[in-house]
């Protein structure tokens, strides 16, 4: 494998993560932080291709051509590019629902001016 896309892919997975994390600690409004929460998470589906790059290899479909014996990529990290997928999609849209109800009943998305858990 080239080290350098390793090193590349591993760097910009990195900057990613800190880019979505200083977007949601910087983060004014409620609907910016959920796509900062999808920033982050996009550095998540960087790293499992830089994880499961693996030049010159088939698809792990085994028929009579390719047999099991035979090196293929791993399929984990495919099962687990499609989960993390599924599972940020869930969140976003979770987050962008509870957003648009704090806006609703309290007419900000500010979270500094959003006091509907204080007592």
């Amino acid at each position: 494998m080239d080290p350098l896309v390793t090193h590349v892919g591993y760097a910009v997975a990195g900057w990613l993560l800190l880019v979505g994390i200083y977007g949601v600690v910087s983060s004014r409004h409620l609907v910016h932080m959920c796509l900062c929460l999808a920033v982050l998470q996009a550095s998540t589906y960087i790293l499992l291709t830089v994880i499961g790059f693996r030049p010159h290899l088939p698809a792990p479909i085994f028929t009579d051509a390719i047999t099991p014996a035979q090196p293929a990529v791993d399929p984990v990290i495919a099962a687990l590019m499609l989960t993390d997928i599924v599972v940020e999609a869930t969140v976003v849209a979770l987050l962008l629902a509870i957003a648009v109800q704090i806006h609703k009943r309290t007419g900000s998305v500010d979270p500094n001016k959003v006091n509907v858990m204080r007592g």
